[in-house]
């Protein structure tokens, strides 16, 4: 059924604005229903594999000044008391390589803001496989100071998880454990949906839905465009 009546209209607006935007509505709508029907669909499903091993990751303190201090801390150590959920977002920076993937650095600036309002819910950490002393330098240039920071470089996290080519390439993903009322802690849910996109030819998008940047820009008339993706700087052309 079409919406037939809608109270708002945005001043000087004409009939035929109000039609199409009602028709826009219509399938707004519809993407939100199909949203929360998949968000069902995902939270339905049967308990995954436990991980191969308890991971050993390296992380430093809070205060990314202290450039000296590296601790090791197990997959199973990320479970504070009462989050029974970790969520692990793989940010492509390769052992090496002097920057990150500039996307991948665009939505950790994001995800750094929202890391207190995650943590409060769930456990929340950005792995890279970059060494633990490249990943802190970087962080600190960024002044990521609310999200918690992992190197993998000493584990097989990256490649058991499909975030790593046998050639050593680093692949953007969300991957979530969840320890169960047994205790034990199993693989809950990864994004796979840029190895089907990568076949069919088209653009992955695999981290749309969790990308708030993209989202915004759809809004605009010209889109998000074709050519544009995040770079380090906007004012500074020696980082693009």
């Amino acid at each position: 059924m079409g919406i037939e009546q809608h109270d708002f209209c945005a001043p000087g607006e004409s009939e035929e604005y109000r039609r199409a935007r009602n028709e826009l509505l219509e399938a707004e709508l519809a993407l939100l229903d199909q949203i929360e029907k998949v968000a069902a669909q995902r939270r339905a499903l049967p308990p995954g594999g436990e991980p191969p091993q308890d991971y050993v990751f390296e992380e430093g303190p809070r205060d990314l000044r202290d450039t000296r201090t590296v601790n090791q801390v197990r997959l199973s150590e990320l479970f504070a008391p009462g989050k029974n959920t970790l969520v692990l977002i793989n940010m492509m920076f390769k052992p090496g390589a002097e920057l990150p993937c500039p996307s991948c650095n665009s939505l950790a600036d994001g995800y750094n803001a929202t890391a207190p309002h995650l943590s409060d819910r769930v456990n929340f950490a950005l792995v890279t496989k970059a060494p633990i002393g490249q990943l802190r330098a970087w962080a600190a240039a960024r002044d990521w100071r609310d999200i918690r920071l992992l190197s993998s470089f000493n584990n097989s996290f990256n490649r058991d998880y499909n975030t790593e080519t046998e050639a050593g390439d680093q692949a953007p993903s969300i991957t979530v454990f969840h320890k169960g009322e047994d205790g034990v802690i199993r693989h809950f849910y990864s994004v796979e949906s840029a190895m089907w996109s990568a076949k069919e030819g088209r653009d992955p998008r695999q981290l749309d839905l969790y990308w708030p940047l993209w989202q915004l820009l759809d809004l605009a008339p010209e889109g998000r465009g074709t050519d544009w993706y995040p770079r380090y700087s906007y004012g500074d052309e020696l980082l693009t």
